[in-house]
């Protein structure tokens, strides 16, 4: 099984470097002269495409000019980052986390569901040290199933945040394999909790109920997954407030939110049944007995000792 590997300390190919930005040529270019600039040449980017499809227009401190495209080109300042590039190596084995979301453990699968395997990795000190990027998480994908794995400072970062995805996957039932580390996370996964999560769930529906009405001014449809995810999302996140768990699996709903997603109900319908549990929702974080932090020295805690177990292996 190939595993792919992302990281955000280097730029993804949707990010456009802007005019004035100083880059660095990875290929030989031909200019109007018939000259070359080899490898490793420095300009500046004088004007900017719309897009990563286009070329960038370059110029050379001597005003001469050439266009490239962003393949062919690094940040000056990050240079050394991208010849580092990140770490050549199999990271599976230092997974210590794996369990089930998605459909299946939301009790909202169908025949053709899939298997959504989400989990953690704790990479060996030695590996955490090197000059070499570690990815924040680990990528698989095929038609059967999608994996990700978050390395574990990443992991807990956006679980402080209140981060959905992350939050499911040590509330899911569906635990595949942990080691007592991962054990014990889940055990202080209280710790996580706070009214962080009442502004990352409305981050997420406001931006969801924008890119609906986006697409219905367009012409478009909206698209249903997307709506039950949402209205699933609410309920949860109501759930949450009220109780202090994160409620995974909603097959309670499973006819509700099905019929969502097949498209059954008119957008104006699903609308309003949003914004009815949208202000349950602001009504909820009103009474919620949600500390208003999350428990930062707690989950310090736990991070120092497993880097430590990782030195120690």
């Amino acid at each position: 099984m190939t595993v792919s590997s992302r990281s955000l300390e280097h730029p993804s190919p949707a990010f456009v470097i802007s005019a004035g930005t100083q880059v660095v040529l990875k290929v030989s270019k031909a200019l109007a002269d018939g000259s070359y600039r080899k490898p490793g040449s420095v300009a500046v980017i004088v004007e900017s495409p719309a897009s990563n499809d286009g070329a960038y227009a370059l110029q050379f401190a001597d005003g001469q000019t050439a266009t490239a495209y962003f393949r062919e080109l690094v940040l000056r300042r990050q240079e050394v980052e991208a010849e580092l590039g990140q770490l050549a190596a199999d990271l599976r084995p230092y997974i210590i986390y794996r369990c089930q979301v998605g459909s299946k453990a939301f009790g909202l699968d169908e025949a053709d569901a899939d298997d959504d395997l989400r989990g953690i990795y704790l990479p060996p000190a030695r590996l955490h040290w090197s000059l070499y990027a570690l990815p924040e998480q680990l990528e698989s994908q095929t038609d059967l199933h999608d994996e990700v794995y978050w390395e574990v400072g990443k992991f807990l970062l956006l679980a402080l945040k209140a981060n959905p995805n992350v939050l499911e996957t040590l509330w899911t039932e569906r635990v595949l394999a942990a080691t007592p580390l991962a054990q014990e996370l889940r055990a202080i996964r209280g710790a996580f909790l706070s009214q962080h999560l009442f502004k990352t769930y409305s981050g997420y529906v406001l931006s969801q109920f924008r890119r609906m009405e986006a697409a219905l001014r367009a012409g478009g449809g909206y698209k249903p997954k997307h709506a039950m995810h949402l209205v699933r999302l609410l309920h949860c996140g109501i759930h949450a407030l009220r109780t202090g768990e994160i409620l995974v699996d909603v097959s309670a709903r499973r006819d509700e939110l099905l019929r969502i997603k097949r498209g059954e109900l008119p957008f104006d319908a699903v609308k309003q049944q949003a914004l009815a549990l949208e202000r349950e929702f602001q009504s909820a974080y009103e009474t919620t007995q949600l500390p208003e932090q999350p428990d930062f020295a707690r989950v310090n805690e736990f991070l120092l000792k497993a880097r430590r177990s990782a030195v120690d292996a």
